[in-house]
């Protein structure tokens, strides 16, 4: 639970931001969607810096490290609640992105270095309560501070759940073992700038599309140098021995279907908070405090999932419960787009509530099957890669989301700043098609795969 924390400090930070994005937007007389900037420059600089996360906690500990993280998203935070301009803005959510690149990874390493395999469903249950609670207090306390006091609060919120975090860390969790000298190996700094470079080409680009900050043939540019760039770190670091970021753990199949595989729905994932609160406030008229107790249906659903999840992969494995549950979320995702103001905000709840419950069932399976085959000394790796992977992902989603919005509002024969209910089941539907992808690339599971995290045994482990 401790280890948690920081799961809590992210999903509280972006859902509440999520619910405030309207208010931001008239507070810094900028156009709503281009809000999208702090959203997806906070998951950029977590990209960017994840890497890094593996090669710290073997060079300073893993204690350490944690609450050094979790110090350092409070202060972020603490700037983005005095920001007057949206490049303020944007400029402390980068500063807040890198606190938050070590908190999760870091802490996952921990977990995944401290229990049994055959605990390790138990305690992934465990370790995403904290952030389901998040997403569920996090749209109505959203709604409450803009409606009663200034958006400011959300980020400044997080300045004493950030204290006490790091203080229940440096108290509870074990001291971290002397590192052996050079344990670590030298830092990759070329490692980390050609990873920099390929987040920034590849997030920027996509940011970009849409807008008219950049022509269209600079995009295309950032989008090629990216892509580049990630190309000769993925090759630089097959020649090296301690590469930043150890692109080998992919070799373990179970791992790199999950990573993959997951990887459209983990974009739906990005795309559906920041959907919802626009077409409550924006389409239908609703007040945040409005938006924000509709939002939460999806939170209270993730939550309810943590009491039948182990059973529900105990009955039918982690394969097809990961296959069936992202086709009931892909349905749940298509049947937002069917909302209207008219439509009965019980029964909006209920279909938003079982989404967020079979969304939940995936991702609870998917974080924990995803580590039965690797190896200890290299969970940090791991770890690290797949952080990186679900940081990208959400900023895709955030991404897609307001660029569908944007090329639908424009067939409408409106510009992206008069965005209307009719824009948005167009973007629902893309997700939900995002949904179905992952359920396919499941199906290349082994029906024994995460056998052993059941205390059952199985076969060695597919590479």
């Amino acid at each position: 639970m401790i280890v948690a924390c920081p799961l809590l400090l992210q999903n509280l930070d972006t859902s509440v931001m999520a619910t405030a994005l309207p208010a931001m937007a008239n507070s810094l007389q900028v156009q709503v969607l281009d809000l999208n900037l702090a959203i997806t420059s906070y998951l950029l600089s977590l990209a960017v810096f994840l890497p890094a996360s593996a090669w710290l906690a073997e060079r300073f500990g893993a204690k350490r490290l944690f609450c050094t993280a979790i110090l350092l998203f409070s202060l972020g935070s603490a700037l983005c609640g005095m920001a007057a301009t949206l490049g303020q803005l944007v400029v402390c959510r980068l500063l807040q992105g890198i606190g938050g690149s070590m908190m999760v990874p870091v802490g996952r390493s921990i977990l995944l270095r401290s229990v049994p395999a055959d605990q390790m469903v138990k305690a992934m249950v465990w370790f995403t309560i904290p952030g389901a609670i998040g997403r569920l207090a996090g749209p109505v306390f959203g709604g409450a501070i803009v409606t009663v006091a200034s958006w400011r609060w959300i980020f400044l919120v997080n300045i004493p759940f950030g204290l006490l975090g790091a203080a229940l860390a440096w108290w509870f969790i074990d001291q971290d073992p002397e590192p052996a000298p050079h344990s670590a190996g030298s830092f990759d700094t070329v490692g980390l700038a050609l990873l920099a470079v390929a987040l920034v080409g590849l997030l920027g680009g996509l940011e970009m599309i849409g807008k008219s900050m950049l022509p269209g043939p600079a995009i295309g540019v950032m989008v090629c140098v990216g892509l580049l760039s990630l190309y000769v770190y993925f090759r630089r670091s097959r020649a090296i021995e301690h590469p930043l970021l150890d692109f080998g753990v992919a070799r373990f199949a179970t791992f790199r279907t999950v990573l993959l595989g997951g990887f459209p729905m983990r974009v739906a994932i990005g795309a559906a908070p920041f959907l919802l609160p626009l077409l409550f406030q924006i389409g239908f008229g609703m007040t945040p405090m409005q938006s924000g107790l509709l939002t939460m249906a999806t939170a209270l659903g993730s939550l309810a999932t943590r009491a039948a999840v182990t059973r529900a992969i105990s009955i039918v494995g982690f394969r097809s419960l990961m296959i069936w549950s992202a086709v009931l979320a892909a349905v749940f995702y298509a049947s937002y787009g069917l909302f209207t103001p008219d439509t009965p905000r019980g029964w909006m709840f209920f279909v938003m509530f079982l989404g967020g419950l079979c969304t939940s069932m995936a991702m609870v399976a998917l974080n924990t099957v995803g580590y039965s085959d690797i190896p200890r000394e290299r969970a940090g790796h791991a770890t690290a890669l797949a952080a990186m992977g679900q940081q990208i992902s959400l900023a895709v989603g955030v991404v897609l989301g307001a660029t569908v919005l944007a090329i639908t509002s424009h067939l409408h024969g409106r510009g992206p700043e008069h965005v209307g209910a009719a824009d948005f089941p167009a973007a629902f539907v893309s997700i939900a098609a995002l949904a179905l992808c992952s359920a396919v690339a499941f199906r290349r599971l082994r029906p024994e795969d995460g056998a052993e995290m059941l205390g059952r045994s199985r076969p060695g482990p597919e590479v």
